[in-house]
Parts: structure tokens; sequence; C-alpha cells
């Protein structure tokens, strides 16, 4: 969703293969088999899905009209903090 000053939302279309899934989940270098409780669905076949989300922080921005996103993000990170 565009906003004139930014873009508030995006959405893309989920992985929806099975053998895809098991191969990424490795190549991050995790077991798969910790995942089987998620992959299983995939496993006997998902149709293609999609989603979005809405950044409510860049929603915020605009709707108070604050410049730096830092203002309104709860933790906001920086080279110094990098977890609340």
């Amino acid at each position: 969703m565009m906003h004139p000053r930014m873009e508030l939302s995006s959405g893309a279309q989920r992985v929806h293969s099975y053998e895809l899934l098991r191969k990424r989940i490795t190549e991050q270098g995790l077991n798969a088999d910790g995942f089987d409780f998620y992959l299983k669905a995939f496993k006997y076949g998902m149709p293609p899905h999609s989603g979005w989300g809405l950044g409510a922080e860049r929603l915020l921005m605009t709707m108070l009209g604050i410049d730096n996103i830092r203002e309104v993000v709860l933790f906001p990170r920086d080279r110094r903090r990098l977890s609340p």
C-alpha cells in the first residue's frame, strides 16, 4: 500500500513446495527434522498462497508526521543497542 511519503505495507507469495522449504532450512544450517510440525502440511500438498504485512511503525510515523522511525519504534536499534 503506497502512501505519499512511503510504502506502508508489503506482500509476497509464500513458498509452498515441501522440497524447496526443506532444502532452504538445511541451507540455513538448521535441522529440518526440527521443523516437521510445520513441514507436515506442505508434505501432503499446500496450494499457492500469499500474505501481506502492515508496518505499524510506518503507519504511526505518517499519522503523527514524524520523520525518523526511531522515534516511534518501541525498542529502536542502533550501533550501541542491538537488543532490548
